[in-house]
């Protein structure tokens, strides 16, 4: 169960049957073990979703943790950057309830070090599951403390003291988010009442069980109400957030979806003319316009595989001061090179109360080739379907294999990738031209 439960960069499981409050309670004292071997502080920092399941495992969880002396401070209701923002301000290990944007039947936890430090595979959760296969020995030390801290105020503070003074309140901007029942309608009426904007509130009431859609914008159906809601209201802007609220995906003011990678090169343009020369990551996903942007800009781009813990160890590796993916995480140098969706929201609302433009010109630089979206296929040999398709293409084309199968040629490129959880193989393909685009996506899914 724990090798089935413990992901590359997370745990998540079935609430009933994997991510129980016995399993939390292990994973505390655990954790605990884990942070004394790497001596780290003696206090974890401990948010939660709004999931029925997530209060009852944080207390597991926390009892845990204080039995084997470590003391814990529940910041309670909170989004993932949230959790990310009080464990980098108060420089403690810390650790997020939460299933993102999975169905209500899933849990799970993403944890940290002290200063937001990932905890993925290599850097943690495998040492971490041991210990709970093993067992960690009753400790001597005197049971821990628990105590609560309100961290909204300051993480609202910190989020807008990013930017100079006035950034929002030139343009007035008519926005709709679409919090999906999830942790946004926490963070964003404390957010976005300090800005000078008209808001329109979709599902802000939190549920754990996602009445209305799931709370994953990376599925086109559950962004439809959004962008109906956009087109009817003349908005100027829609946002629609995860479940833990640490993605941000944008709807332009003609219903349309804007490619994260789009917003990824705006948000580089910004943080370049701010820092010049400075360096930028994005994962091979991302549109070849994001190392176009870069460059022409004056910075360096840096490609990094997919997935935070990859993205965050370059950064620190590298000094790079923003980091984007195709999924709609945004990292940033200055908020402990971890992801925010609602700092991501609050660049592009930025860049938009600068210009009289609507964000469809706006972005219109940064949408230069035609992509597929990632297509998902179920396959019985990830490993077998990936080496056809590079015999089918070596020899002819570049062939990259620095996060599963990358192929290139002048105007066009595509990934396949294996699924780290499921077995499917994950399709992305870009070029100059739709009709190129469209032939190259078929013909691969052909082969798949």
């Amino acid at each position: 169960m724990l090798e089935k439960i413990i992901k590359a960069y997370d745990i998540r499981g079935l609430v009933k049957d994997e991510i129980t409050p016995d399993f939390s309670f292990s994973l505390g004292v655990a954790f605990a073990k884990f942070l004394e071997f790497e001596r780290e502080p003696a206090t974890i920092v401990v948010g939660e979703d709004m999931r029925p399941s997530s209060s009852p495992l944080a207390d597991a969880f926390s009892d845990g943790a204080t039995s084997q002396g470590m003391d814990v401070i529940r910041i309670g209701l909170a989004s993932t950057d949230m959790l990310y923002f009080a464990s980098g301000k108060l420089n403690l290990p810390g650790i997020m309830f939460t299933a993102s944007h999975n169905p209500a039947k899933y849990n799970g936890m993403k944890l940290c070090k002290s200063g937001a430090r990932p905890i993925g595979q290599e850097s943690g959760l495998v040492k971490i599951r041991q210990l709970i296969e093993e067992g960690v020995p009753i400790s001597n030390r005197p049971v821990g403390t628990v105590r609560n801290q309100d961290l909204l105020t300051e993480y609202v503070d910190y989020l807008l003291a990013r930017f100079p003074d006035k950034t929002f309140t030139k343009r007035k901007l008519k926005v709709v988010i679409d919090a999906g029942n999830g942790m946004a309608g926490f963070t964003a009426p404390a957010v976005m009442e300090k800005l000078n904007i008209e808001l329109v509130p979709m599902y802000f009431e939190l549920d754990g069980n996602f009445p209305n859609h799931e709370a994953n914008p990376i599925e086109p159906e559950n962004l439809k109400a959004l962008q109906k809601r956009v087109k009817k209201e003349k908005a100027d802007i829609g946002l629609a957030f995860d479940g833990d609220a640490d993605r941000c995906f944008l709807i332009d003011e003609n219903g349309d979806l804007v490619n994260p990678s789009a917003l990824t090169a705006l948000i580089a343009v910004r943080e370049l003319k701010a820092n010049p020369g400075a360096t930028i990551i994005y994962n091979l996903i991302s549109s070849k316009a994001v190392p176009e942007v870069i460059l022409e800009n004056g910075g360096t781009a840096l490609r990094s595989r997919v997935g935070h813990s990859y993205i965050k160890s370059l950064m620190a590796e590298s000094g790079a001061i923003f980091g984007g993916e195709h999924s709609g995480h945004f990292y940033f140098g200055d908020f402990w090179r971890a992801d925010s969706g609602m700092l991501a929201a609050l660049y592009a609302l930025a860049e938009l109360m600068a210009t009289s433009k609507p964000l469809s010109n706006l972005l219109k630089p940064y949408n230069r080739y035609f992509s597929s979206g990632e297509i998902n296929s179920k396959v019985k040999d990830a490993k077998k379907s990936i080496n056809l398709i590079r015999e089918k293409y070596q020899g002819s084309y570049q062939v990259d294999e620095l996060d599963g199968l990358t192929i290139s040629a002048d105007t066009w490129w595509f990934n396949l990738r294996p699924s780290n959880t499921e077995p499917l193989l994950r399709l992305n393909v870009e070029a100059n031209t739709e009709k190129q685009m469209a032939e190259i996506r078929d013909t691969v899914l052909d082969l798949i």
